[in-house]
């Protein structure tokens, strides 16, 4: 039996909607936190010291989209909606994401997320296609794996690509039905875990319901999930638009179209969810289907603020996510924290969000949201995931109220954390991960990428001008 023990805890944070602290120690045996309060170390006792930091469960990032970190700031998509930025980015520049591209993005991207305070991450990867000569879906565990954080792969595509203006755009990748659903087969068999702590699992998710599958499709889809076991997961009213196509098409807003469909329950958790109305709102939380609320790639798309608010007070569950870095340059959660604490306070007075409610979204709901029982709080009995942030920084000086510093300040600085009582970070850093080398292999793909885009781009132009088919 492994024993650890967190002492000297001045700042801790329960996680629960309640907002419940607590201060003393926090023991860990065998990955489960097995006691807390006034204790002192057993002989032979790992001790690791809390002073100074606030603790808090590790934090849960429920949607994301890890290959974007090497499409940071792409120029084309820098100033564009959401459906422009679609067209401009990942739908452009999908087919240069060869191995290493991924390996290296997805290194980027949990190095981040781990060392602003995450400990479970969901990425929700849309881009199978039959041109790659590897499988996504391995790439993102065994990297997640080198880490020790647990890790959500929510397996996307789609049955049909969506259309965009520019007749240039290399086609989205497809698959047929039985293809998709027998690759997600192959990929369960091999990485997901549905034990109580599993530090794998994965989720049923094609890209968006309404423009990635068929509609016929969609309850063969959610019946597949459910006889293996698995959650559903797609984005839904990201903005506007998603709900005027539903409601042209079928009459009716995404949230009951989806009813019909058998999309909604305690199994489905939705990305975004910006466009949803009080009604939409009500059957959310009536059915238990969760929430990633992604409030800066939301702000910076100019897609909206999600009622994320409206739907944890109606008894709903609510996640916070960061969403991919191409549309989210600042991909780490104290920046989400923050920014969910302060746009809905500015778009709806200093009532609709209390610190401790955005901590909250960050921890148990987002365990929730991922169907995960005994993660997202301290507690005896619960698995131990918990992060220690540091708050010496100058930016958290001064503060009457420092336990919600990683909410108010947006705290990054990660002095420790584990998951599954495992260390994934230590004194600030991530064991075994070489920085310096991982900044140039990010500068050497980036720049490689950006040369091959202006080939393709060159290509395509010659291709429209003697009238030959697309790229592609």
């Amino acid at each position: 039996m492994t024993s650890l023990l967190i002492v000297n805890i001045d700042h801790g944070l329960a996680g629960n909607r309640q907002g419940d602290r607590f201060s003393g120690a926090l023991r860990v045996r065998d990955g489960v936190i097995s006691q807390m309060g006034a204790l002192v170390p057993l002989p032979g006792e790992e001790v690791v010291d809390a002073a100074g930091c606030v603790v808090t469960p590790g934090l849960v990032n429920s949607h994301h989209h890890l290959f974007q970190s090497i499409l940071k700031a792409v120029p084309e998509g820098l100033n564009a909606p959401l459906d422009d930025w679609l067209m401009q980015v990942p739908y452009s520049y999908w087919p240069l994401i060869d191995e290493e591209a991924l390996r290296v993005a997805a290194r980027i991207g949990l190095a981040e997320l781990v060392l602003t305070g995450a400990t479970t991450v969901c990425d929700h990867h849309y881009v199978f296609s039959d041109r790659y000569e590897y499988d996504p879906a391995d790439i993102l565990f065994e990297e997640a794996g080198a880490l020790g954080i647990r890790f959500v792969l929510a397996r996307g595509g789609g049955t049909r690509g969506r259309s965009f203006a520019d007749p240039a755009l290399p086609p989205p990748p497809t698959e047929p039905l039985d293809v998709f659903l027998t690759s997600i087969e192959r990929t369960a068999g091999r990485w997901h875990d549905p034990s109580p702590g599993s530090l794998r699992r994965v989720a049923v998710a094609p890209t968006t319901p309404t423009f990635n599958v068929d509609a016929g499709e969609l309850k063969d889809i959610a019946g597949f999930a459910r006889t293996k076991g698995l959650r559903l997961h797609s984005h839904l009213s990201e903005n506007r638009a998603y709900a005027d196509f539903t409601l042209a098409r079928y009459g009716k807003r995404p949230v009951s179209w989806l009813a019909e469909q058998d999309w909604l329950g305690p199994d489905v958790w939705f990305a975004h969810l910006v466009d949803c109305d009080a009604e939409e709102v009500r059957r959310l939380a009536e059915t238990g289907t969760a929430m990633a609320h992604c409030p800066q790639a939301n702000a910076r798309l100019g897609s909206g603020i999600a009622p994320a608010d409206m739907l944890h007070e109606a008894g709903g569950t609510v996640s916070l996510a960061v969403d991919g870095a191409g549309a989210n340059e600042a991909a780490d959660m104290g920046a989400a924290l923050y920014s969910a604490f302060t746009l809905h306070r500015a778009a709806k007075g200093v009532d609709a969000l209390h610190a401790e409610t955005a901590l909250n979204w960050a921890t148990e709901g987002g365990a929730q949201a991922l169907g995960f029982d005994r993660l997202g709080l301290l507690a005896p009995g619960m698995a131990a995931d918990i992060t220690l942030f540091d708050i010496s920084a100058p930016r958290n000086l001064g503060l009457h109220d420092p336990a919600l510093a990683p909410v108010l300040t947006g705290a990054t600085a990660v002095k420790h954390s584990f998951a599954a009582g495992r260390q994934v970070v230590k004194d600030g850093r991530i064991p075994g991960l070489d920085l310096a080398a991982l900044a140039d292999d990010a500068q050497r793909i980036t720049r490689r990428i950006m040369d091959r885009k202006k080939e393709m781009s060159a290509s395509a132009g010659a291709r429209a001008a003697l009238e030959l088919p697309a790229f592609g």
